[in-house]
């Protein structure tokens, strides 16, 4: 896995694994079941993944939104594509709702709604809530 990948937590942040993507839970987490989607490609630029990691995008975005349709009941959802710290090719996604979601005891209002998201406000999880929420959302990437 390139060094981005490992940034966000890999292998302990892993909720869905692809031929071409990964899916990680986000260690700061602005709503609940916030992701970061990830290439396993070396590429540093989006136009410079193969051909084939753009075609599996579309089933990793059904699963994904599917997941989180299940697990936070989302209103919209944010595909961010940052780039600026971590080089390589990904995406935040950020799950969009009015009011709070939670789970395992953890409880995160969308600080942004219906605005921009509010990244700044983001709740930092422990690696127990790390390790409830990895669980839980995998169970979502593992049924489909």
């Amino acid at each position: 896995m390139n060094e981005t990948v490992r940034r966000f937590g890999f292998p302990q942040t892993l909720v869905g694994d692809f031929q071409h993507w990964v899916v990680l839970l986000r260690p700061a987490q602005p709503t609940l079941g916030s992701l970061v989607l990830a290439a396993k490609s070396e590429a540093t630029a989006f136009g410079d993944l193969p051909a084939e990691a753009h075609a599996e995008l579309a089933s990793v975005t059904k699963a994904i939104e599917s997941a989180l349709t299940q697990a936070v009941g989302y209103a919209k959802i944010n595909y961010l594509m940052l780039m600026m710290v971590d080089p390589h090719v990904h995406f935040h996604v950020i799950p969009r709702y009015e009011g709070e979601r939670g789970h395992a005891g953890i409880s995160i209002a969308d600080a942004g709604w219906p605005g921009q998201p509010d990244l700044g406000s983001a709740a930092k999880l422990t690696p127990e809530q790390r390790d409830a929420l990895v669980g839980w959302l995998k169970g979502y990437f593992d049924a489909s």
